[in-house]
């Protein structure tokens, strides 16, 4: 693990077969089919519309 992430929480989630695909269509799409891009993304894009922002 690198070092940056020492002081992040780590968090779990459990996922349908749909958002599976949607994570992996967008992986696909935007960034070379890295799952973990894809869902950096969507969380992001989650906590904008959550906080208002969007």
């Amino acid at each position: 693990m690198a070092e940056n992430f020492l002081d992040m929480d780590e968090v779990t989630i459990e996922l349908d077969e749909a958002e599976l695909e949607e994570i992996d269509q967008i992986a696909f799409e935007n960034h070379r089919e890295n799952r973990d891009a894809a869902i950096r993304d969507l969380l992001d894009q989650w906590l904008k519309e959550r906080d208002g922002e969007e």
